[in-house]
């Protein structure tokens, strides 16, 4: 009779049962990347279904007050649209565009919109002093959705906005998506 040490045994076990989770690790994670990748495909494609409505606002009254204004964002497709990122706003005031921030707690996240339904995203912005050097005389905002070729531009009726100490960043930010009560 011949005798297989423990030791031996017990190695070889080991191998072949790490081979076999090495190579079901790797299968997960090739269904996932293929998932992901469906997933990316999906935003880019369903993100034209996606209608956007700007306001209506809650004005800032005066210089260095703040306003904020919601942006609905609703699914007209015929299934549901994931999307996956921050949404992006500019504000143009003539030859100027100026990019506004995300908040500092905004999420970029996947935001799912089931047929139908609506999420929305809040820009928050200081009114500056009209005509001031250190305000931006927005006339327009512009909105761009994660996934999305097309924009959405809109008419600014809300005063200008106050620019940060560099001159050049509106004193504003943006949320990410979050639940809409439209």
């Amino acid at each position: 009779m011949r005798t297989i040490s423990v030791t031996a045994s017990v190695a070889a076990l080991a191998a072949a049962l790490l081979l076999t989770s090495c190579d079901d690790a790797g299968d997960a994670k090739t269904t996932q990347d293929k998932a992901d990748k469906a997933d990316t495909a999906a935003g880019a494609g369903c993100a034209a279904e996606l209608a956007v409505r700007f306001g209506p606002a809650n004005a800032a009254p005066a210089a260095g007050d703040t306003g904020n204004v919601p942006v609905t964002v609703t699914n007209r497709g015929d299934a549901p649209c994931t999307v996956e990122g921050l949404p992006g706003m500019e504000l143009v005031a003539g030859d100027t565009t100026a990019a506004v921030p995300a908040a500092e707690a905004a999420s970029g996240g996947k935001a799912t919109f089931a047929k139908g339904a609506s999420l929305a995203f809040t820009l928050t912005y200081v009114r500056g002093e009209e005509g001031a050097e250190t305000s931006l005389a927005a006339r327009t905002a512009t909105v761009r959705l994660p996934g999305a070729e097309k924009t959405h531009s809109f008419k600014w009726a809300y005063g200008d906005i106050a620019l940060k100490s560099d001159g050049s960043t509106p004193d504003a930010s943006v949320t990410g998506f979050q639940q809409s009560t439209d």
